[in-house]
């Protein structure tokens, strides 16, 4: 029998990017959550997907928008990442100066890289919702990103 436990720590020898998505609610209000399950989908068009939890506060927000941001992280930004796991969703944007992306969105400053994305579709996945996204813009910078693998976050050596 397979349980989740097992399958956790299975899955936790694949390492993966981390990443901040974020959108702005009603009245402009910033929110955003820690994403690991993020990967690219098309070239044509340019889609990604974001798995967001059926649990998370701003669920509705991202399954209802119209578009978000995908900020990844670089090595230096383990804080943030968990500072979006965790806490008063609507107290995680307090003291940092993010700056808009094109289409409204917060960026996080010191992101590895970011992606403008409108939302395509959505699919039900189990306790989460799988968000595809149509990339409008991007950018990057050089750097390190930062790692989840095995419970741990972590830099990478270039």
């Amino acid at each position: 029998m397979v349980e989740e436990k097992g399958f956790r720590e299975v899955m936790g020898h694949f390492p993966t990017g981390v990443t901040v998505v974020t959108i702005r609610g009603e009245g402009g209000a910033p929110f955003g959550l820690t994403v690991s399950a993020f990967t690219s989908v098309s070239l044509q068009p340019l889609l990604v997907l974001v798995c967001i939890h059926r649990d998370a506060t701003a669920h509705d927000l991202f399954v209802e928008g119209a578009s978000f941001a995908v900020n990844i992280l670089s090595s230096h930004q383990a804080d943030l990442a968990v500072r979006f796991a965790s806490g008063v969703s609507e107290e995680r944007f307090t003291g940092l100066e993010v700056e808009d992306s094109p289409l409204g969105n917060p960026l996080l400053p010191g992101s590895l890289a970011w992606l403008e994305c409108r939302v395509k579709d959505s699919y039900p996945g189990g306790d989460h919702t799988v968000l595809v996204g149509e990339v409008v813009d991007y950018r990057a910078r050089e750097g390190d990103p930062l790692l989840f693998h095995r419970g741990s976050l972590r830099g990478v050596e270039s």
